[in-house]
């Protein structure tokens, strides 16, 4: 993300996981720990998005940290249909959160199913703060019910994943959804809009 960003790999349930960790000026308020966009269709920890996310909990305070699923990049293993991409997840959970300050998890797309379902399975007391849904991948994968301060943002002209999916799926909670017009999947020329409504959420 930029010439401070630190790279490092941690042991996850496939082998190595590569991860890149960005730090906030002062001491970190938090750690959010962002999941990046489907592996077979080019997504990786420095999609534009996923980067977006971090700059947002930088800018917020919060120790970001980014991740690469299994067979992506300097991440080992193969694709796992969702499955092992969630045990991904949850292993970077485990390895950067800090006890002592509150957690926020974050997805865009693909990375967004991941997001719920690793929230979904953490036990009460791991939960974390909020979520940050951007574009939920909510048409090809069954997403959990998102708790109640989940932030979820669609693009009204997204093409990858119909903002209709998304709104089936967040009518029966009454979970707001953020729409952001003519906006499509990927949120070009909308970006700093999008970090300002994670922001804005999170102050």
């Amino acid at each position: 993300m930029n010439s401070q960003t630190k790279r490092v790999t941690i042991p996850g349930p496939a082998g190595a996981i590569e991860c890149a960790i960005d730090e906030p000026a002062a001491a970190p308020v938090g750690v959010a720990v962002v999941c990046h966009p489907h592996p077979l269709h080019g997504g990786t920890m420095d999609n534009k998005v996923a980067q977006t996310l971090a700059r947002a909990f930088v800018q917020l305070g919060y120790r970001a940290v980014r991740f690469n699923f299994r067979g992506v990049a300097g991440s080992q293993g193969e694709w796992d249909e969702g499955r092992g991409e969630v045990d991904d997840a949850l292993a970077v959970i485990a390895a950067h959160r800090d006890a002592a300050l509150p957690f926020v998890l974050a997805g865009f797309s693909f990375g967004g199913y991941v997001a719920a379902e690793a929230a979904h399975r953490l036990p009460a007391e791991a939960k974390p703060k909020w979520l940050a849904l951007i574009a939920p991948s909510t048409q090809k994968q069954q997403v959990p019910p998102a708790p109640e301060g989940t932030l979820v943002v669609h693009g009204e002209a997204d093409d990858v994943v119909p903002l209709s999916a998304t709104l089936d799926w967040a009518r029966p909670q009454a979970l707001p959804v953020v729409v952001v017009p003519g906006a499509g999947h990927f949120f070009h020329g909308q970006l700093t809009l999008l970090k300002n409504l994670v922001v804005r959420h999170g102050s």
